[in-house]
């Protein structure tokens, strides 16, 4: 089962607050070091990878002076906008050690429940990734409030990899991995090397509030897991205080938790648009496009005919022949009035008609289920 691991090319690392402020006393510098000089080599080895750090929030508060958590949104905004200005700059230059650029991501829900604002944000993390930046991604704790806050960056961890298509998500933490109970309370827990992410029994194995420092527990890793899951992207849980964890998790060894995904991540999104009930529009297609596609090719904007409906880039639309028959259904690239625009034509003149180009096909081969043909 570890070679899912040992073979993730895409890989999104989650590092929680106790373990980047070394228990909420500060940041601890040597820690991040240690993971850069890790992530420095997995890039060496021609993995991509996105980091989604904590730290904000208890960066700010040492910083500030507190011990304690406060309640107060006001409050924690503004330990947010502090701790972020040295979490930021100690994370650049601990990369830039290892000639590795690094880039500042800040999310919060609305820029991910927006299809536009989704499509930019993958867009850039995408561009970033190609360019062999690491993203470093946090939530926008300055401007969130609780009503559009993900909860925790576990979440914000599994989002992004579905964001970016990621194979795996690894989540560090100061626990060695999901044990069958509480480790701290009850000795005779002993650890889950491996199973399902959809097992619903680690729900329960996994109840119990976080530290006083991080706001999740190993519940919301759990919950995380599934999420990713649901992308096709593996998920492991290990503690950050191992030695060399990333080498090692990375090349195959057992250590920690995998929560595996059960189909592979192209499975899973085939699966979810087949399963697609709300279309926004319709893609009238020739019968050239239509043999394309059952050939495993992308639509291209020259086989398109005609285009019904008002959607907008990224929505799932139905791709219909002449006859009204759906052939296929997909994740448009374009707009419908920008499909108005450049349908008939070769992909050569998308540029000349809209003033720009996102891609050369409609609708690309990875994100289109076709129907059997009859």
């Amino acid at each position: 089962m570890r070679t899912r691991i040992r073979k993730a090319q895409r890989l999104v690392i989650k590092v929680g607050s106790t373990l980047v402020t070394n228990n909420g006393t500060g940041l601890d510098h040597a820690a991040l070091d240690g993971w850069a000089r890790q992530i420095a080599a997995l890039h060496r080895g021609g993995r991509e990878v996105a980091l989604v750090s904590s730290g904000a929030i208890a960066a700010g508060m040492q910083r500030l002076g507190w011990k304690k958590r406060p309640s107060e949104i006001h409050l924690l905004q503004a330990a947010a906008a502090i701790g972020q200005m040295g979490l930021i700059e100690a994370y650049e230059k601990t990369f830039s050690r290892h000639s590795l650029a690094s880039a500042q991501i800040l999310l919060t829900h609305d820029d991910l429940s927006d299809r536009q604002r989704y499509l930019n944000a993958r867009s850039t993390l995408t561009a970033l990734l190609e360019l062999g930046a690491i993203p470093i991604i946090n939530e926008n704790d300055t401007v969130v409030t609780d009503e559009i806050k993900f909860g925790d960056n576990d979440t914000l961890g599994a989002l992004v990899a579905n964001l970016i298509e990621a194979d795996a998500l690894i989540i560090l933490t100061d626990q060695k991995g999901l044990h069958t109970a509480d480790p701290r309370r009850d000795p005779t827990a002993s650890l889950i090397e491996e199973g399902s992410a959809e097992d619903p029994r680690f729900e329960a194995m996994a109840g119990g509030a976080g530290s006083g420092i991080g706001k999740g527990g190993m519940l919301t890793k759990v919950l995380a897991a599934q999420r990713a899951a649901r992308g096709g992207a593996h998920t492991c849980i290990a503690s950050g205080h191992e030695p060399d964890i990333l080498l090692r998790l990375t090349q195959g060894e057992p250590v920690g938790t995998l929560l595996y995904a059960s189909s592979s991540r192209m499975a899973a999104r085939k699966q979810w648009l087949a399963n697609h009930l709300q279309l926004a529009g319709t893609l009238v297609i020739d019968a050239g496009a239509a043999r394309a596609l059952h050939e495993g090719r992308s639509l291209l904007p020259v086989g398109v005919a005609e285009v019904k409906g008002d959607f907008r880039r990224g929505e799932a639309v139905a791709c219909v022949n002449e006859a009204g028959e759906e052939i296929a259904r997909g994740l448009t690239n374009y707009a419908a009035s920008e499909c108005r625009r450049i349908l008939r034509k070769p992909s050569t003149d998308i540029e000349s008609i809209l003033g720009y180009v996102d891609t050369h096909e409609v609708i690309h081969r990875d994100n289109l289920v076709v129907r059997a043909a009859r």
